[in-house]
C-alpha cells in the first residue's frame, strides 16, 4: 500500500498546528514537526508551540526534543526524520510533517547534501585570495571548476563562492 507524507506549511500563526491536529485526528496519525525553534525546550517566546492541551490530542515529534546546548543541524533533522518515517509507515499509511523551517522540510522531502567539513587551511587560503586579488579571482576560479553552480550561486556574495570554491577543492 501508498505510504503518504503530508506536508504543511506557512509562516507562524496561520493555522498550522489546527489544520495539522485536525487532520491527524481524521486520519490517525502522527505529527511531524520540523520548525526549527520548537525542536527547543529552551525557546518557547515567539515560536507557537503547541500548547499541552494540542500535544494531547495525537502523538507529536520534534516538540521540546532537544536542548539549545545540543548541536541538531538540519541533516541530523533529515536523517532521524527518515528513520522516523521509515518506522511510523510500519503502522501508518501517512504521516503530517508540518512547519515554517522551509529548509527543513526540503530536507526531508528532497534530501539534503552532505556537504564536507570546514578545511581551515583551504578557507584561509581561499580568503587570502580574495583579499589580495578581489571578488573577480575567485569568481573566475569557481567557474572554472564549478560552472553549473557559478549559473546558480549569487556571484556576488563572496563567502557563498568561497565556501563552493572550498568544496571543490576537498
Amino acid at each position: 500500500m501508498d505510504k503518504y507524507l503530508i506536508v504543511i506549511v506557512g509562516p507562524t500563526a496561520v493555522g498550522k498546528t489546527d489544520l495539522a491536529i485536525k487532520l491527524a485526528q481524521e486520519f490517525g496519525i502522527e505529527i511531524i514537526s520540523a520548525d526549527s525553534r520548537q525542536f527547543f525546550k529552551e525557546m518557547n517566546i515567539g515560536t507557537a508551540k503547541p500548547t499541552i492541551e494540542e500535544l494531547k490530542t495525537v502523538p507529536h515529534h520534534f516538540i521540546n526534543s532537544h536542548s539549545i546546548t545540543e548541536d541538531f543541524n538540519v541533516g541530523d533533522f533529515e536523517a532521524v526524520v527518515l528513520a522516523l518515517l521509515e518506522k511510523l509507515f510500519k503502522n501508518y499509511n501517512a504521516a503530517i510533517l508540518t512547519g515554517g523551517s522551509g529548509l527543513y522540510i526540503k530536507a526531508v522531502t528532497d534530501g539534503f547534501d552532505v556537504l564536507p567539513p570546514l578545511n581551515i587551511k583551504i578557507r584561509n587560503q581561499l580568503n587570502a585570495l580574495y583579499n589580495q586579488e578581489g571578488l573577480e579571482s575567485i569568481q573566475k576560479q569557481l567557474k572554472v571548476l564549478d560552472r553549473d553552480y557559478y549559473g546558480q550561486v549569487d556571484i556576488k556574495n563572496p563567502q557563498r563562492i568561497i565556501r563552493a570554491l572550498e568544496i571543490c577543492l576537498i
